[in-house]
Formats: structure tokens, sequence, C-alpha cells
């Protein structure tokens, strides 16, 4: 087909839906017309894969719902884990269905589903758990269209990038990836002190404008494969996964007497049903003619090795998020005079300095790898981040806060330079007609690990709480003031109550002493009580003891991932 060229072939193309012209990858105008677009979309997915975690007690009080009370966790918990599990998913599947009607077509898609998805979020006309279901319900269908989004982005770019250009545009598009989980916590904390329905309501006309844009601009230029779709794998894959996060995800909640829920028999059951059914999917994938994944791939050195590091990455770094939250919500800006109604707005601006070091990093990165090659900026970039968490480890829990934010820059840097160079090694290794599955099996181990992130770490620090909170605010308590019955049965609440409360920036005391109780002490030992120093102080050691474990298993995560990317053998590009 020959090559084409000019100011009018855009329009040309939108005008005839995409079957008059096709655009040759050199394309001078189309390339930066279709990063742009895809950036836009990974960045309206992404902040809103992290926009509700800061704003979560507006959103809660918006509908009258506690979410601290023990019938109410699982709202809590599927408010942020519903887009992540149903993200991680369907993001192969969308690829494989690029792959083979088109992935501008699905892209698109994507973009109105999340549009329409937007729109039910704001317009929730309940309350209580009915107005939760609701929000739960319309934040999958918001999930959907985020895996279309995630699954084709990265494979139009290698469609339409050549490949001395194409670490620098996947740079570019994964900076809006990453740092858009967390520009979405600054997001949350600033939208939802103006209302609640604004958290989802500002992606409305970002999506509007995303979908019209794509719609008329976009252009197929990857070669469609039409196939049969394998409904055997498609359904093994996303009901193997979808019951093993959910299993995972109820694992961080108590059980009997445990202080987590991984001996309950339903968790067990969902981890090993997870397992069986993936299995069966992996053995459904080499014996159809036309499988939704072709496992083929994972003999690929370097797309098996780069999405080793993706998943180690993300767990790593969804980790550090949601346990930055923890630290600075319910220790250290209390410490220094907040109030606790407004840490999670300050949280999510002291952690921008992480955001900022990604953006500044990412792009560079992307440019350098295009000249230089991909594996040692990949492979430094997660040993720059271990070594990061090695110096979180270093700090006082309260913190002198230049040496904090240098670190969060420095991890930032580090995430950004592995980011672009990974992603353009990773696709650059597979056949033009698989990018889109690749894509989309390369975001399941990324969203997966941000979802296998939130039962993992938080499982690990409340485990650690458990051996010593108990005893702390039982004592603690006592020496307030409290009578020994009353502190004595909150000291045996199960810590994941204290580290919600935390995270929800709710103040932990108000929360779990009991009313009653509460209001018969004297007005002294209230304020005392209810101060900014008595909870940060009570569970400072705990909570640094659990911080520890977590962060040396992000730094083990991160060295694990450097090695698989530094030793995943001679580059094989397949343009």
């Amino acid at each position: 087909m020959p090559e084409t060229s000019g100011p009018g072939t855009v329009a040309a193309e939108a005008a005839t839906g995409g079957r008059a012209r096709r655009f040759d990858r050199d394309h001078p105008r189309y390339r930066w017309v279709a990063l742009s677009n895809t950036t836009l979309g990974m960045l309206l997915a992404t902040v809103n894969s992290s926009i509700v975690i800061i704003s979560l007690p507006a959103i809660f009080r918006g509908i009258g719902l506690n979410p601290l009370q023990p019938g109410n966790v699982g709202y809590l918990l599927w408010m942020i884990m519903g887009f992540l599990l149903v993200s991680a998913i369907l993001v192969v599947p969308a690829g494989r269905l690029g792959d083979m009607f088109g992935r501008v077509k699905i892209y698109n898609s994507g973009f109105v589903i999340f549009t329409v998805a937007s729109v039910g979020l704001s317009l929730d006309p309940l309350r209580g758990g009915a107005g939760a279901v609701w929000l739960i319900g319309w934040r999958v269908v918001q999930g959907v269209g985020g895996a279309m989004l995630f699954a084709n982005s990265t494979a139009i770019l290698t469609d339409a990038f050549p490949l001395r250009q194409r670490g620098t545009a996947l740079g570019v598009n994964q900076v809006a990836a990453i740092a858009g989980s967390f520009l979405g916590l600054v997001a949350g904390g600033l939208l939802s002190e103006w209302h609640w329905r604004a958290v989802f309501l500002v992606s409305v006309p970002i999506g509007l404008a995303g979908t019209i844009w794509s719609y008329a601009s976009l252009s197929e230029l990857g070669e469609r494969r039409p196939a049969r779709v394998d409904w055997a794998g498609a359904c093994t894959f996303a009901a193997g996964l979808g019951v093993l996060l959910a299993a995972i995800t109820y694992g961080i909640q108590p059980y009997g007497g445990h202080a987590t829920g991984w001996t309950n028999p339903w968790v067990v059951s969902g981890l090993a049903g997870g397992v069986v059914l993936l299995t069966a999917f992996c053995v459904i994938e080499t014996r159809v003619a036309e499988p939704m994944f072709r496992l083929s791939l994972f003999r690929i050195p370097q797309f098996s090795a780069g999405s080793l590091a993706v998943l180690l990455s993300a767990v790593g770094r969804g980790g550090l998020q949601f346990m930055l939250i923890i630290w600075l919500q319910g220790i250290w800006l209390p410490l220094h005079g907040f109030a606790y109604e407004d840490t999670p707005l300050w949280a999510g601006i002291y952690m921008l300095p992480l955001t900022l070091g990604f953006l500044a990093a990412g792009p560079v990165s992307g440019h350098l790898s295009d000249r230089y090659g991909q594996r040692l900026f990949a492979s430094g970039g997660l040993i720059l981040t271990a070594v990061t968490f090695v110096g979180l480890l270093a700090l006082p829990v309260d913190f002198p806060y230049w040496a904090f934010a240098l670190l969060l820059a420095l991890n930032g840097v580090g995430s950004g330079v592995f980011s672009s160079p990974n992603t353009s090694r990773v696709m650059s290794s597979v056949l033009a007609g698989q990018r889109g599955a690749a894509a989309g099996m390369r975001g399941t181990f990324q969203n997966s690990g941000q979802a296998l992130s939130i039962g993992v770490f938080f499982s690990l620090l409340i485990v650690g709480l458990a051996a010593r909170l108990p005893q702390a605010l039982t004592s603690g308590l006592e020496a307030a003031g409290v009578p020994a019955g009353a502190a004595a049965a909150v000291g045996s609440l199960p810590p994941v109550g204290s580290v919600f409360a935390a995270f929800l920036g709710y103040n932990p005391i108000r929360t779990l002493l009991p009313p009653d109780v509460m209001n018969g002490l004297p007005p002294a030992a209230q304020a005392r009580l209810t101060g900014n120093r008595f909870f940060p102080d009570l569970i400072s050691g705990p909570v640094h003891q659990g911080l520890v474990v977590v962060f040396c298993a992000a730094a083990v995560m991160m060295i694990v991932g450097a090695a698989a990317s530094l030793l995943d053998g001679r580059r094989v590009d397949k343009t």
C-alpha cells in the first residue's frame, strides 16, 4: 500500500471511518496526534484508579454511610478495589479484541464507556448501602472502559512510532499512566473539599472531549486479524484472576480470632479456585486454534522478563502509595498540627515529590533509551527505587520533611527511568499482529500488581500491628483515664480498624472508643485522647515495625525485577 501524507490525511481518514486510507508509521503528524490522545486516555484511566482513595470520607459522608462499621467494610473495600480488579481482569481480553477487530475501535469504545460511567457515578440518587452499591456498580463499568483504554493505547503507539522514537513516545505515555495514579490523590483531595460528586463529574468533560477527538483523529495502522472469540479462554482467565484477586482483597479483613482473613475457608477456597481456573486457562490456550493469548510469547526473554519486572514494580509502587498515606495521615501530619479531617488532602500534597520525580525522568529516560538501549535503564531504575526503599527504612517515624521529600523524588526518578524503556522493550519484542494481546497482558501484570499490593502490604502491616498494637492501645487508654474494661475492649479490636481509620482521615480514638465511654470522661481527658499526639505517639512504634517489613519486601522485589531486566538476553526487535 502506498505511503500517504499531507495535512488532509487525518481528516480524510476520519471522514471515511478509517477505511479509505492507512497512515504509514513515518507520517510526521499522525504519530503525535496518536500520542497526545492516548496519553489523555491513560491519564484519565489512571487518575480515576486512585482519585477515590483520598476522597472516600467525603463520598461516604455524601451518601450517609459510615464505612468503618463492621457491616460496611465490604463497601469500603469494593469502592477501592472494584475499578482495579475489573481493569486487571479485562485488559487482556480487550487487547485481544483490539488485535481482532481494530485497536482504535476498541480504544474509542473504551472512551465512550468510561465517560458514560463517569456520568452515572456523579448522578448517584441513592443513600446508605444502596448508594454505595450504585457507586460500586458504575465503578466496575468505568473499569471496563479503563481496561479498553489501557490495553490498546500502547499498541496504538507502537504501531504509529518507528523504533527510533518508540521509547520516547511510550515514555510520555507511561508517565501519564503512572503519574496519574499519584495525581489522582491530589485531585481527589481538592475536589472532595468542594463536593463529593465533583470527584466523578470532573471526568465527564474530559471523557467527552477525548471521545470526540479519538473518533475524529485516530486511524487503524495495525493489521487486523479477524478470528473466532476464544470464549473458553476469556471466561477462565476472567474468572480465575477475578476470584484470586477478590480472595486476596478479603484476606485483609479479620476472621475469627485472627487479625487477617487468610485462614477464612472462603479466602482459601478463592485462592485455590483462582489458581485452578488460571491453570485451566493455560491448558486451553495451548489447545485452541485461535487463543486469546499466545503463551508462546512468554518464551521471548524480553517479554517474560519485562512482564515480571512490571508486576514486581507495580506491587512495590502500590505498596509504597498506601503505606505512605497511612504514615502521613495516621502519624506525621497529626504530629505536625494538621486536623485529621484535613490529612487526606495534605497527604496527597506532601507526596507530590514522587510524582515530580517521575514526570522529570520518564520522557528523558525514554529518549535516552532510544539511543543507548533499554536494558541498563530499566534495571538501573529499579535499583535506584530499591535504594530509596532502604532510605525510607532509615527515617524516623517523625522524619524531617526534606529527607522524606528527597527520597520520594528519587523513588519517582527510579520509576520513571524504568518504565518507558521496559515498555518499549516488551512491546518491540513481539510481532505486530500480537501487540494488542501483549499490551493487554502487560497491563494485566501492572494492574494486578496494584491490586495485589493492597492485599499483600496491608496484610504485612496488620500482622506487624497485631503483635504490639493491642497492648499499646489498652495500656495507653488506661493511662489516659479510660476504664479498664473499655480500654481492653478497644485493644482487642482488629488492627484493621485503626489502619482504615488512619487511611481515611478519621480521628481513630473518636472512631474506636464508644461515645458513652468518651462522654463519661473529663473534658481534659477527652481533649487529650482526641488530640493530635495521643494516637500517633501510641502507634508510631508498631507502625514503624510494620513499615520495616513492608519496605524490606518492596526493596527485594525491586532487586529481583532489576535482575530480570538485566539478564533477559539480547534484544529481539520485531518492529
